[in-house]
């Protein structure tokens, strides 16, 4: 090589490495961008104390007054402190970027030797013309990766949003339940209480008796269960929204928001989602950074490190001149050919593509099953709120006037009244379902779900007939 060519390929180098910079937002302002794109959400990343403080003010506003939904996944985008590590893995991705972009270092060397008077110095200043000549396609392959460490922290964001509204209905529905669960209580109690009374004065048999003692246990039994999960399901709230101390001390209100009018039709959610999902985008640009990585492969196959550099050595005399010249270091392709590498980048990149494939079909069948979920609940919690509800509702009037009328008595009264809250708080569940299996739907569209299970229990309790 020239002294021409070696100064042009150097120029070139470093026209290259001269763009490999950091950016102002680290990355964080696309990823800004697209919540409010698709969750109507503000993000704010902490890079200092002044940040930290912005934040903590507006985690008090938000607790003043009890948490809607769109609120507690407000609170859970700004203070969540595992969201903020993501953020940071922007920070990683670009230092990689940027350093793929870069000149590398130059490689200094010396060699001293003396004897009977004379002396042999060596010098040389060497640099990897490889790496100078393969840093476009370097800073390509980093510059996927960057793209899709951002979709990464993306799908963070919209999972967390996700799961926060899944433990936000939770927590609501099973605080609600518990009001629920302590009339069945105090229903089962005053049963029990006159039923014991009256054994004791010989107007009720022992076997009466002790149903209606059976039906307190219960009802003690579910309540104690009930108000289990409503300190779990608000637990998982907490952390998700990134609450500790005083803070935990947060209200939420006294029941769930209602059913709309109608489900939203949509006829291709399949296509929609394979348009929207991120996940699928960053499948893509893995195959991409394969494929870019097979070429880089390739180019360096035979020649794997290439080093160019000038040198200057005396021999002989300490006072005789410097010989100059440069010098060529570069491994020999004796034992490995390069086949193991471009091998391995194959490999690579056929599981990428594979992989991408997989995760296409399944996101397909997971729109699927989560829109079907998500009318399904629809149409369940709407039969509880116009037929089932309200037919135990008639139901209980007319044993009321019937109670009234000495037609029955105050056990069948009270039979009645505990299966009418039974079935209240079986609505209270497939309301909740519901609005959980929106939140699953509207992930599906975007990235990989986690798809709810619905408990049948308290709906075929409610349907049974629950009293005696």
């Amino acid at each position: 090589m020239g002294k021409s060519s070696a100064v042009a390929v150097l120029g070139a180098a470093l026209l290259a490495g001269g763009c490999a910079t950091f950016s102002p937002d680290g990355g964080f302002d696309a990823v800004a961008r697209t919540t409010q794109e698709l969750a109507g959400k503000e993000l704010a990343r902490v890079t200092s104390a002044d940040d930290q403080v912005a934040i903590d003010i507006r985690v008090r506003e938000l607790l003043q007054k009890p948490l809607g939904v769109e609120e507690a996944v407000q609170l859970a985008l700004l203070n969540n402190k595992g969201l903020q590590a993501s953020f940071q893995e922007l920070g990683i991705s670009e230092a990689e970027r940027v350093a793929a972009g870069r000149l590398p270092n130059p490689h200094f060397s010396m060699k001293r030797a003396t004897g009977q008077g004379e002396i042999a110095i060596e010098q040389a200043l060497t640099f990897n013309i490889l790496s100078l000549l393969t840093i476009p396609l370097a800073s390509q392959v980093e510059q996927r990766r960057f793209a899709r460490a951002q979709s990464q922290v993306t799908i963070d964001v919209l999972r967390l949003a996700a799961d926060t509204r899944k433990a936000y209905f939770g927590a609501v529905a099973a605080e609600q339940s518990v009001r629920y669960m302590r009339q069945v209580k105090t229903a089962a109690e005053a049963g029990a209480e006159l039923g014991r009374r009256m054994a004791q004065v010989g107007n009720w048999n022992k076997l009466n008796q002790a149903r209606e003692q059976s039906f307190y246990a219960d009802a003690t039994l579910q309540l104690a269960r009930a108000e289990q999960m409503a300190t779990s399901t608000r637990e998982q709230l907490t952390r998700a929204m990134g609450l500790w101390g005083e803070q935990t001390q947060f209200k939420l209100p006294e029941r769930l928001p209602d059913l709309p009018k109608a489900p939203e039709e949509l006829a291709d959610a399949e296509s929609l989602g394979m348009e929207r999902r991120i996940d699928l985008r960053m499948l893509k640009l893995d195959a991409q950074a394969q494929a870019r990585n097979l070429g880089l492969t390739k180019v360096t196959r035979f020649i794997n490190v290439l080093e160019l550099g000038p040198m200057r050595e005396k021999d002989g005399d300490p006072g005789n001149p410097w010989k100059r010249g440069y010098e060529i270091s570069f491994e020999l392709p004796i034992f490995d050919f390069g086949s193991t590498r471009v091998a391995k980048a194959e490999a690579m990149y056929m599981n990428s593509i594979n992989r991408a494939a997989e995760v296409a079909v399944n996101a397909r069948s997971e729109i699927r099953e989560a829109y079907r979920n998500y009318r399904a609940s629809f149409d369940i919690a709407r039969h509880f709120r116009d037929e089932v509800v309200p037919l135990r509702k008639r139901i209980s009037d007319e044993n009321l006037l019937r109670y009234n009328g000495m037609l029955i008595g105050i056990f069948e009264l009270l039979a009645d009244a505990r299966t009418q809250i039974v079935g209240v708080n079986a609505s209270i569940e497939a309301l909740r379902d519901f609005w959980m299996a929106r939140a699953d739907f509207d992930m599906a569209l975007l990235g990989k779900p986690s798809l709810s299970r619905a408990s049948p229990s308290s709906a075929a309790q409610a349907g049974s007939g629950g009293g005696h």
